[in-house]
C-alpha cells in the first residue's frame, strides 16, 4: 500500500467515526483526530505517509511481530501506540479494524456519559454476522 492510499483509508475511517474530530493542535503539519477531545488517530501532512493509533500493547506486541509495516509509535509511548508505514504488509480492512479498535480504546475510558457508542459492542464483528 503507497502514502498516499494509507492515508486516504485512514482519513475516511476516522472521519466516519461517532463524534470524531480532527484538529491541528500542533500545528498545520499534522491532522489530530480526537473523540471527545482524546486522541485516537495522528496523521503528519509530510511525505511519509506514515499513520499513529492507539493499540492495547499485548496487541501492539503482536501486530509489530506479524506485519513489517507496523512499527512502535513515532514519538508516542511505544507500549501504547504503533504507526502504521507505507507497505505491502497493510490492506484497507486491517487498516480499519485498527483505526475503530484505536477510537474504542479511547471511547472506553470516558466517563459513560461523554461516550458517543457503547465500546463494548461498537466496531466488534460477530461470527454469525455474514460481512
Amino acid at each position: 500500500m503507497d502514502a498516499t492510499r494509507l492515508i486516504a483509508v485512514a482519513m475516511e475511517r476516522a472521519e466516519e467515526l461517532p463524534g470524531s474530530e480532527r484538529e491541528n493542535p500542533f500545528g498545520p503539519e499534522w491532522d489530530v483526530y480526537k473523540v471527545r477531545g482524546k486522541v485516537f488517530l495522528l496523521i503528519p501532512l509530510d511525505d511519509t505517509g506514515r499513520v499513529t493509533l492507539k493499540s492495547h500493547p499485548d496487541d501492539a506486541v503482536a501486530l509489530r511481530e506479524t506485519f513489517a509495516d507496523i512499527v512502535p509509535g513515532y514519538h508516542m509511548n511505544k507500549k501504547h501506540w504503533i504507526t502504521l508505514l507505507p507497505g505491502p504488509s497493510l490492506e484497507d480492512e486491517l487498516i480499519t479494524e485498527l483505526i475503530t479498535e484505536s477510537y474504542r480504546l479511547v471511547v472506553e475510558k470516558l466517563p459513560r456519559a461523554r461516550r458517543p457508542v457503547d465500546p463494548a459492542v461498537f466496531g466488534i464483528r460477530r461470527e454469525d454476522d455474514p460481512r
